[in-house]
């Protein structure tokens, strides 16, 4: 592809030059810019909502895209150093679940770890495919889920030659990588596709000081929200391609079944921003956040009872690189869990971080960060270990779970008859649904899985803490629907 100047917004400039027309609408959406919703319009904004606009000839469609858009994903696909760019309006997971259906067909096998987002589960059910799950390695003292280690995906391609895939996370929640580009090798020499969910990795390419991302390690395809660390607004996501293993057409196809017809204009046009500021600013910008992180994380590491983690893990089992905007924070030694810290904040200091687990908090520090916000929440955790310091660490039983038996592939679970069952009466149980905390939304069970022990108690230990758990048709996790009479066996 020849040199693509980055400071273009084709869409984002197309839609100015439209709202400049001040054209009379007999279109939909029906609140006919911002008229129609008065109320909402006085709270966001007349221009908020005369962006608000449909598919339309000097807009292009992002059903089949020949204009605007399709300009837009070229420059976004050269940002990123892929072949194609497909923007996504229902985040990450259509592009996750449009990866997994390009490269497998029902009953194909498919390697990922334990540790993927509930997506790629939906993918699964979507396309049919059968999971090999991989153990992700362990951190103990942290109490948290790593990479895959490249030794690890070898032995699972030589027990299963006939996948169609390996799928990966690029970083985890908490910033860690695998070799990602050792791994690609390995599966495109047993002629596998590389599939990688890069939700948490839309910076990455833009400055050499963060770990290597998807597309420099040569991976056939790669989801990134764009929303998440990249600038643009929630739901706005890119699916990237670098052609060969899988064919564009099959993906285009994939992704009209994952989205809408009426894609948001506002969506797509901060995707169009996003990515003109990271390709011309993005070294700049992500530097202040490399300094504004390490800054806080040397300062917390000062403070008795907490341990910022970062780079010094690298080297560790799981993590090859380490993305320093990841700001996690092992608590345990205050006496608190990751949990009531993360209520502490919200309540007592008005600072709301990603997410907390037993043992952690997780600050995501991006674009939009300034020393302000970083000092606040410094001086938080300086008061919160003053206050709530006690002699005992937290400790936490059965903390990491095995990978579960799969007994039943997740779409023929999805789709089987099913019983609802007191949820801690359901060792044994094939289970019908999945159930997560979330955030991270990761299942800690999915359909067509053996319930056992040790899961019942790691669920109920996230109800004492009153974890928000999600993906169970009954909303407080009581009940769990599980597949018919006669499951256990």
């Amino acid at each position: 592809m020849s040199y693509l100047n980055q400071n273009k917004t084709p869409l984002f400039t197309a839609l100015k030059e439209h709202h400049k027309n001040n054209v009379i609408p007999f279109d939909v959406p029906g609140h006919k810019h911002g008229r129609g919703l008065k109320e909402f319009t006085d709270y966001v904004g007349n221009i908020v909502m005369e962006l608000d606009v449909n598919s339309m000839k000097c807009l292009d469609n992002i059903c089949n895209p020949i204009g605007v858009i399709k300009e837009a994903e070229e420059l976004a696909a050269y940002a990123y150093g892929s072949d194609k760019a497909f923007f996504l309006v229902n985040g990450t997971t259509s592009g996750v679940q449009a990866m997994i259906m390009s490269a497998c067909q029902p009953g194909d096998k498919i390697i990922l770890p334990r540790n993927a987002h509930k997506s790629a589960v939906s993918g699964l059910i979507l396309s049919g495919a059968i999971p090999i799950y991989i153990q992700p390695e362990i951190n103990s003292d942290l109490g948290i889920a790593m990479g895959v280690t490249v030794e690890s995906v070898e032995e699972t391609i030589g027990r299963h030659p006939d996948a169609k895939a390996v799928f990966l996370i690029n970083p985890t929640y908490y910033g860690a990588t695998s070799n990602i580009k050792d791994i690609v090798r390995v599966a495109h020499r047993n002629a596998m596709a590389v599939l990688v969910d890069e939700a948490h990795g839309a910076h990455m390419s833009f400055h050499e000081n963060f770990p290597m991302s998807a597309m420099e390690a040569g991976a056939d395809m790669s989801a990134i929200s764009t929303h998440k660390t990249g600038g643009s607004l929630t739901q706005s996501s890119l699916l990237l391609l670098r052609e060969g293993i899988i064919d564009p057409f099959i993906v285009k196809k994939n992704l009209s079944l994952m989205q809408t017809t009426s894609a948001s204009y506002l969506l797509m046009a901060s995707i169009d921003v996003a990515r003109k500021q990271l390709a011309v600013e993005g070294t700049k910008l992500l530097q202040k956040v490399l300094d504004l992180t390490r800054d806080a994380r040397s300062r917390i590491n000062k403070i008795e009872g907490l341990y910022a983690f970062g780079t010094e893990l690298i080297g560790t089992q799981g993590v090859h690189s380490f993305d320093e905007s990841k700001l996690g924070v092992n608590v345990r030694k205050l006496g608190l869990t990751g949990f009531e810290v993360y209520d502490i904040l919200i309540d007592e200091y008005n600072i709301q971080v990603e997410l907390a687990d037993y043992y952690n908090i997780l600050a995501i520090v991006s674009l939009g960060d300034h020393k302000e916000q970083l000092d606040a929440l410094v001086e938080a955790l300086v008061d919160i270990a003053e206050k709530y310091k006690t002699d005992e660490e937290i400790k936490v039983v059965n903390s990491f779970l095995e990978n579960p038996d799969v007994i039943v592939s997740p779409r023929d679970a999805f789709y089987s008859n099913k019983k609802a069952i007191k949820f801690e009466d359901a060792e044994g149980e094939i289970s019908g649904e999945s159930i997560m905390a979330y955030p991270p939304g990761i299942p800690i069970v999915s359909p067509g899985e053996r319930i056992s022990k040790d899961i019942i108690e790691h669920i109920m230990l996230l109800k004492e803490e009153e974890s928000l758990l999600q993906g169970t048709e009954d909303p407080y996790a009581e009940y769990i629907r599980v597949l018919g009479l006669g499951s256990k066996r």
